[in-house]
């Protein structure tokens, strides 16, 4: 039996040659594979004495020959395939271990150059892998390290991998060599200016108990490299299993969170917030955020920036709250909030990176791709386009505000004082039904003067202004826009109201 290695990483690539040699198999290697092993002390044969011909253009040829491919390729059931191999003096190949240049490390580099990037796309590594894959009723293919030791386990039970092994190890060649094509691809299209293809690559985390309802399946998915915010790369310490609607409104609270570097605590309900506060530690951004809805919040999510401590998860406990997410929780929050057995402990990384994610919506038969709404343009004094000036309390209002708006549904009206939402409408047909909602709520917390509204689109007509004013709104933020911005300023002008025109709209559909 004969075992060809050619890896770029060398990850337990001697122990598992050194155990082919010990089950009597003669082991084929490539440069820097073949001088590791000899180095090492396991007997291998040079690629050139089975081929008969050198590495050559700096070892871009080397496997690309009849006595690799045929020996990988030909069927051992197949009178007509042995004798080819006989009458050319071709050995058989019956495994074979490879895995590819790093190209994805490679373009990962910030500095990197197109010529560096072309060095590093393999092309005899994913040929040979094709072939073993391709003739898996008789050849083992291996591309992962971590596979390593059940094949020796197989080997030396019974001589060779089960074929059940050989079938699973062809699929995932097969993927690897897939994912790393449309890795080249995408980056070679990205260089020449095309973007007619989307290729897009991801991993399975977990089968989900079912979907957005429970006649719907469902998996959960995430991308190959991590991000911040991302409940995909979050580590669970305490609780149940997460449903599908857990991550959708789990990471609907992650983007409001981003917002802040202030002490910052929403709970969040069906994708929208239902209390959001900043504070000056997380204690206090959490009774804030608790206290503008104490009745929405039951079974909801919270999210915080900051370490969850013992003192706010004692506040915390009494609450039925289906996940709690930090960046952190100190042990003796995990001792007051671990004895609640289904409570989702979620610990997320909320490192600031560069760049706006990519954000990916699915329509029957296509996909809508765009740039994650990062970018949140700060409200500033001079952005006032009436009489009435807001005061700087007014302006800090203002700012957390239009914060919170841009992750409400559309139509969204956020009602905020003193650095917390008062009342939240979200998702109505009409924006006056929003403010109607919002406000509301806000006078039924006793709020009824010097309120801040903010908006999330621009007003048609004057008629948010003039309901505003009626609960004691004191200042306005918005996107500005309509053909109808002068009856809203006059509006605003004639009840004394404060507006801000931010240029910007944050729609969320």
């Amino acid at each position: 039996m004969r075992a060809l290695i050619s890896v770029s990483d060398k990850t337990g690539v001697v122990e598992f040659a050194r155990g082919l040699r010990q089950q009597g198999w003669e082991v084929i290697a490539t440069g820097g594979t073949m001088n590791l092993l000899r180095d090492s002390g396991v007997e291998v044969v040079n690629i050139s004495d089975v081929t008969g011909f050198p590495e050559i253009c700096d070892g871009r040829v080397k496997t690309l020959h009849p006595k690799v491919h045929g020996g990988l390729l030909a069927r051992r059931d197949d009178p007509g395939h042995v004798k080819a191999l006989k009458d050319n003096g071709i050995g058989f190949i019956d495994l074979v271990c490879v895995n590819l240049y790093p190209f994805r490390e490679t373009i990962a580099k910030p500095d990197v150059k197109m010529e560096d990037a072309i060095e590093n796309i393999d092309i005899g590594g994913p040929s040979m892998l094709r072939s073993a894959a391709k003739n898996w009723a008789d050849v083992t293919v291996v591309c992962d390290p971590a596979d390593y030791a059940q094949i020796l386990d197989e080997i030396s039970a019974g001589g060779n991998t089960a074929k059940a092994t050989r079938l699973k190890l062809s699929a995932k060649a097969y993927t690897h060599t897939a994912q790393y094509d449309a890795m080249i691809a995408t980056y070679m299209r990205a260089q020449a200016g095309l973007d007619e293809k989307l290729f897009l690559e991801f991993d399975l985390v977990q089968s989900l108990r079912y979907g957005e309802n429970p006649h719907q399946s469902a998996k959960f998915y995430r991308e190959g490299g991590a991000v911040p915010f991302s409940l995909a790369f979050a580590r669970q310490l305490n609780g149940k299993e997460l449903s599908y609607n857990n991550i959708q409104d789990a990471n609907a609270a992650l983007c409001i969170v981003r917002e802040f570097d202030a002490p910052f605590c929403v709970g969040l309900k069906h994708m929208n917030p239902c209390g959001a506060a900043v504070g000056a530690d997380v204690v206090d951004a959490w009774r804030k955020a608790y206290e503008a809805d104490k009745v929405s919040i039951f079974g909801g999510i919270v999210a915080t920036n900051r370490t969850v401590t013992r003192e706010v998860a004692e506040l915390m406990k009494p609450v039925f709250l289906e996940i709690i997410m930090a960046p952190k929780f100190d042990e003796g929050a995990l001792e007051v909030l671990g004895t609640k057995k289904n409570l989702r402990l979620l610990e997320v990384d909320m490192a600031r990176g560069e760049g706006a994610p990519r954000q990916y919506a699915s329509v029957n038969g296509g996909l809508l791709v765009q740039e994650l709404d990062l970018a949140t343009r700060p409200v500033a004094a001079d952005m006032c386009v009436t009489a009435k000036k807001p005061t700087d309390a007014q302006l800090a209002d203002l700012n957390f505000g239009w914060r919170i708006v841009k992750h409400v549904k559309s139509n969204a009206i956020v009602v905020v004082k003193d650095g917390r939402t008062l009342g939240v409408g979200a998702g109505q047909m009409n924006r006056i039904g929003s403010a109607e909602i919002a406000l509301k709520q806000a006078r039924a917390a006793g709020c009824t003067e010097g309120l801040v509204l903010a908006s999330d689109g621009f007003f048609p007509f004057d008629d948010c202004v003039a309901l505003a004013a009626e609960y004691g709104v004191a200042a306005i933020v918005q996107p500005g826009g309509s053909v109808r911005d002068e009856d809203s300023i006059r509006k605003a002008d004639e009840k004394g109201i404060a507006m801000m025109f931010v240029g910007e709209r944050h729609f969320k559909h």
